[in-house]
């Protein structure tokens, strides 16, 4: 989860699954809007990509077509949509241009990453240049929490933490 004052935004997985399959991004997107629901957060979910709407074509930009496809039928009354690229995911004006078919670009405020990789230097752009409070990581998908911390956490990380652990047990 990512804090800046009233800003909150989601990101996922910047911490777990090196290089998911389809229908793990689909699962991952899926149980990021759940998530997002516990911190009040009305998720509209972007699966993110280097290419919005077919713009580009590769094995990579396939997987979260499909992934896109797998969400909505796991959730269909979740605003999940995608492929999109982070400008068109975020910025209003940039998804009227890339993608003005979609009820979730321009809104975005959960981001599921196709990789580890990218979702790792996401979250610490966001965090670096951007001044945003990363809490977390939040696991997800297991059937109790779990809770993880860095070696260079300090007392208030894991305060945050235990309170979002408490939060899932409760749902």
């Amino acid at each position: 989860v990512m804090v800046k004052g009233d800003e909150r935004y989601l990101f996922a997985d910047c911490a777990i699954n090196i290089n998911p399959g389809a229908q793990e991004l689909a699962e991952i997107a899926v149980e990021s809007a759940n998530t997002a629901k516990i911190f009040d957060i009305d998720p509209q979910v972007a699966m993110l990509s280097f290419s919005t709407m077919g713009s580009a074509k590769s094995d990579e930009v396939t997987k979260v077509q499909e992934a896109v496809k797998l969400a909505k039928e796991l959730a269909p009354n979740e605003k999940i949509d995608g492929e999109l690229q982070f400008d068109a995911a975020f910025v209003p004006v940039v998804a009227k241009q890339k993608a003005p078919e979609s009820e979730v670009a321009g809104h975005a405020n959960v981001f599921v990453f196709p990789e580890l990789q990218s979702g790792n230097i996401g979250y610490k752009i966001a965090q670096r240049l951007g001044g945003f409070e990363a809490i977390g990581p939040v696991l997800q998908g297991l059937n109790k929490p779990v809770s993880d911390l860095s070696r260079g956490s300090v007392e208030e990380d894991v305060y945050k933490v235990a309170i979002i652990t408490a939060a899932q047990a409760l749902m």
